[in-house]
C-alpha cells in the first residue's frame, strides 16, 4: 500500500481486513510510524516484500519513483494519485509498456457507469442545443482543482462530440456570451465534502442534471481493492475501471 498513513491508505487497509481475497504485505509512507501489523516502510528503495501488486494513494510528487520501482520489479499498480502533471501522465503511459498500470480518476462503481452514461447521452444533448457544464465540490484539504473526476467527466462528453468543445475554467477576465461548444468546469472548497459532481445539460425552459454524492471513502477503497484483485498478474498496459467493471 504506497502511501499507507493517509486517509486513503488507512480506509483500504481497513477494508482489505474484511477480504478474504486480499492482504497487504508492506505499506509505504514517508511520514511517521504506523500500528499496522505489516511492516511499513518510508520509501520504496527501502521495501524488499513480495506483492502482486501495488495501490497507490500518495500524491503525483511520488509518482515517478513509484513508476520506476514498478518497472524495475515487473509489479502491477493501481495508480489514483490525481493532480498529474501533463509530463507525468506521458510518464505513466510509458511505463504501461512495461507494466500493468491501472489508472481511474475515481475508483466509485458509480461514477464509471456515470463516464459511460455520458457518451450515450451528450451527444443527444448536444444536437438540441443544450449548454453543458460541470460543477464539482470537495473538502478544503484537497490540493488540486478541478478534480480529476470532474476532467474525466468532461474527457467522456467531449471524446463524444468529436473533441470540438473547449474547457472554461474561469470566466472572470472575459465578457462575453457563451460560446456553444463550451464545457464550463467550476470547482468548489469547503468542509468535508467528500466528493460531488454535477453534470448539467440547460437547455430552453429546462435543466437536465447527472450527479454523484460520495458519503464516504469506502466507495474509492472498495473500487481499488476490486482493481488490484483485477490487475494481479495482467501483462503490460494500460487499463482502466472500465476493464474492472466490464
Amino acid at each position: 500500500m504506497h502511501g499507507c498513513n493517509g486517509r486513503m491508505g488507512h480506509v483500504i487497509v481497513d477494508l482489505a481486513k474484511e477480504d478474504p481475497d486480499i492482504e497487504v504485505v508492506a505499506g509505504i509512507d514517508a511520514f511517521g510510524e504506523s500500528t499496522y501489523t505489516f511492516p511499513v516502510f518510508k520509501s520504496l528503495t527501502e521495501c524488499n516484500a513480495d506483492a502482486d501488486v501495488i495501490v497507490d494513494f500518495s500524491n503525483a510528487s511520488a509518482v515517478p519513483g513509484l513508476l520506476k520501482y514498478c518497472e524495475e520489479r515487473k509489479l502491477p499498480v493501481v495508480l489514483c494519485s490525481t493532480g498529474l502533471t501533463k509530463e507525468q501522465l506521458q510518464e505513466v503511459e510509458a511505463a504501461s509498456g512495461k507494466v500493468a498500470v491501472l489508472k481511474s480518476a475515481n475508483m466509485s462503481v458509480g461514477i464509471n457507469v456515470l463516464l459511460k452514461v455520458l457518451k450515450e447521452v451528450a451527444p443527444l444533448f448536444a444536437a438540441a442545443g443544450f449548454d453543458i457544464e460541470i460543477v464539482e465540490k470537495h473538502h478544503n484539504q484537497k490540493l488540486d482543482a478541478p478534480s480529476g473526476t470532474a476532467i474525466a467527466l468532461a474527457d467522456s462528453i467531449n471524446e463524444s462530440l468529436s473533441g470540438e468543445y473547449e474547457y472554461a475554467y474561469d470566466r472572470s477576465e472575459r465578457r462575453m456570451k457563451r460560446p456553444v461548444r463550451e464545457i464550463g468546469i467550476s470547482a468548489v472548497r469547503g468542509g468535508t465534502i467528500v466528493g460531488d459532481h454535477d453534470v448539467i445539460f440547460a437547455g430552453h425552459d429546462e435543466v437536465v442534471t447527472l450527479s454523484h454524492r460520495a458519503y464516504s471513502r469506502a466507495i474509492f477503497g472498495k473500487g481499488a481493492l476490486e482493481a488490484a484483485k483485477y490487475l494481479a498478474g495482467k501483462p503490460a498496459g494500460m487499463y482502466d475501471m472500465a476493464d474492472v467493471l466490464s
